[in-house]
């Protein structure tokens, strides 16, 4: 586990004012400006949130230091990190995305199946996306697919759904 977790990302100015549009990766959007000071993933600058509005794909921000649509323009793509002392805990049945990155994932008789690469939402539910010996395997991220977590053992057991090869 890492001390800081990706909560958003700037997808451009919004306006000429030097106001932002942000891409929450929070469960409620409008928590990333609740966790302080978020900082780039370099850890280089350091930004505090005021939302202003929803927009259409995101939510109106204004960032400190962030007074012109040009300095904003030039943030485009920062993602922006919050320290995870400053995250709510989760049960234990959820997990943060940064945590799943990187874990082994091995099917319920112990073969290696890969590593997690990736976690995607595409609106039905988060797909692993997991790397390994036979090339790139999208796992659906539920209880019947993943039965067990286990982050302190850095191990994941998944029974991936049958495919016809």
């Amino acid at each position: 586990m890492t001390d800081r977790v990706c909560v958003g990302a700037i997808a451009g100015a919004f306006g000429v004012r030097g106001e932002v549009r942000l891409k929450s990766f929070c469960t409620r959007a409008e928590d990333i400006a609740t966790y302080g000071a978020l900082t780039t993933e370099d850890g280089k600058r350091s930004f505090t949130v005021r939302l202003t509005r929803p927009v259409n794909g995101g939510l109106g921000a204004r960032l400190s230091d962030v007074e012109t649509k040009e300095q904003a323009d030039a943030l485009k793509g920062v993602t922006l990190w919050a320290d995870r002392s400053a995250l709510p805990a989760l049960p234990d049945d959820e997990f943060y995305h940064a945590d799943l990155i990187g874990l082994e994932v091995a099917d319920p008789g112990g073969v290696v199946l890969g590593r997690v690469r990736a976690i995607h939402d595409h609106g039905a539910g988060d797909i692993l996306e997991v790397a390994g010996p036979k090339g790139l395997q999208l796992i659906p991220f539920t209880r019947v697919a993943v039965p067990t977590v286990d982050l302190a053992a850095g191990r994941i057991v998944a029974d991936p759904p049958a495919t016809d090869e």
